[in-house]
């Protein structure tokens, strides 16, 4: 998980000054000499990191920190307050054409990930309301044609698509397409190389200068550090670039892109690719990213995917089921596939803010077991609606027809059935809120 290194640095240096008390000077030069290294392990630009250090220095030096009853906590906001600043401050939006259809020109090295964070994109603004049209303008590289409408498919977005004809061209008729089909937003998956060279440049000047794009997108591998950087700069100088797509955010990155990109270039990162699924995107929120690099947690972000992979009504349903003791094994396993649905368990933990006693490094590592599922899945397809619905009638012979049924054992049957005890167990502690307050419950399990 990007920034878990940094992460982990940080609370190392502030749980130093925690233990102080009061604070001295010496106390907090020898932090921000911490603070420098564990910024530059994350491959965080040099003068960002000399700039951002001096801030917080002269901010954490003063008199009403030092003299504060709190003071390591008056240093751990002024470090939250700068890091929110160095990446924006807040998050920042597409540009919207007041005219449609709005040319959004995605542009970045290849191996970036334009094509498919450009889908992911799409859909983005399609759940949105939005009517978006994806055009290929990406006729070098093998099989990118076919890329695009094999992506745009699964997430139900047209594609347009002229073969291996000239890129301006292209992008000049699917704008007139879209007028035509009532398609408002146009994103341009133009080609990309290896490295910035004067051909690619020029390619992309001449879609520029002939669809004047309300917003122009540069994608940036976050896994490529300083050299994602100095591929912002690069297209910034001859683009002018509206804003940063960041992608996979959720790899081994040390975190100095997403540090220093807005820093350096003065552009925004807009948007961040979480993870190789589809609707695996985020818009990136300057000070919920800074909240989980200090430990704090994300719960905004947490909260936004669980409305988003589960049914609100659905969820009422399930609380009125537990509360009547009618929750069955089949909305059970519903409950499973939605939690599976709002990503990796080392996703939610990052959005989670530490806590005491718990290992938090552990839970982060914790991963759904993908092959457990399918044998959850395949054990209560195996039952009958009448085993579902009351499991205390699965007597040995019914486990053993099941385990036949779902290519599973007994045991890992009677496991099952010991968690699905578990949770109804945990359900009636929560009975006694009584039916009103239960149902302003919104989560998994309907509580």
């Amino acid at each position: 998980m990007a920034f878990e290194s940094l992460s982990e640095k940080l609370s190392s240096a502030f749980k130093k000054l925690r233990s102080k008390g009061r604070l001295t000077p010496a106390d907090v030069k020898e932090a921000m000499r911490e603070v420098r290294l564990a910024l530059l392990e994350a491959d965080v630009s040099y003068k960002v990191v000399k700039d951002f250090v001096s801030r917080v220095s002269d901010r954490a030096t003063g008199t009403e920190v030092l003299e504060s009853l709190t003071p390591a906590q008056m240093v751990i906001k002024i470090v939250n307050e700068e890091l929110i600043s160095i990446m924006g401050s807040e998050a920042a939006k597409l540009n919207i054409s007041s005219h449609p259809p709005t040319v959004v020109m995605l542009v970045g090295l290849q191996g970036a990930g334009k094509t498919t964070n450009g889908a992911k994109l799409a859909a983005l603004m399609k759940k949105s309301g939005h009517r978006p049209l994806l055009v290929a303008c990406d006729v070098y590289r093998p099989a990118a044609i076919k890329q695009l409408e094999t992506v745009g498919a699964q997430v139900d977005v047209p594609v347009f698509q002229m073969g291996a004809a000239d890129p301006v061209t292209i992008a000049k008729a699917a704008v007139e397409h879209a007028k035509k089909h009532g398609n408002d937003m146009v994103f341009l998956d133009t080609a990309g190389r290896l490295h910035i060279d004067e051909k690619l440049m020029d390619e992309l000047k001449n879609i520029k200068s002939a669809v004047s794009p309300d917003e122009i997108l540069l994608v940036v591998d976050a896994m490529t550090g300083q050299d994602a950087v100095n591929a912002a700069s690069a297209f910034d100088e001859a683009l002018s670039i509206d804003g940063v797509f960041l992608t996979k955010l959720d790899g081994d990155a040390r975190g100095g892109a997403a540090l220093s990109v807005k820093a350096i270039t003065g552009k925004p990162i807009k948007y961040a690719g979480i993870g190789e699924k589809l609707d695996g995107i985020e818009v990136f929120h300057p000070d919920r990213m800074a909240s989980r690099i200090l430990g704090m947690g994300d719960i905004l972000t947490l909260i936004e995917k669980a409305e988003q992979s589960l049914d609100e009504k659905k969820s009422m349903e399930l609380a009125e089921k537990l509360m009547s003791n009618r929750f069955t094994l089949t909305d059970f396993y519903d409950q499973l596939v939605s939690l599976k649905s709002m990503g990796s368990m080392s996703d939610i933990a990052g959005m989670l803010p530490g806590m005491p006693g718990i290992d938090s490094k552990a839970l982060k590592n914790a991963k759904i077991d993908e092959k457990q599922l399918a044998h959850t899945e395949a054990i209560i397809l195996s039952m009958t609606l009448a085993e579902r619905n009351n499991p205390s009638i699965l007597n040995s012979s019914r486990k053993k027809r099941i385990a036949a049924g779902s290519g599973t054992s007994v045991v890992e049957i009677n496991r099952l059935l010991k968690q699905f005890d578990m949770m109804q167990s945990m359900a009636k502690q929560f009975s006694g809120m009584g039916k009103k307050r239960l149902k302003k419950k919104k989560g998994l399990f309907g509580f």
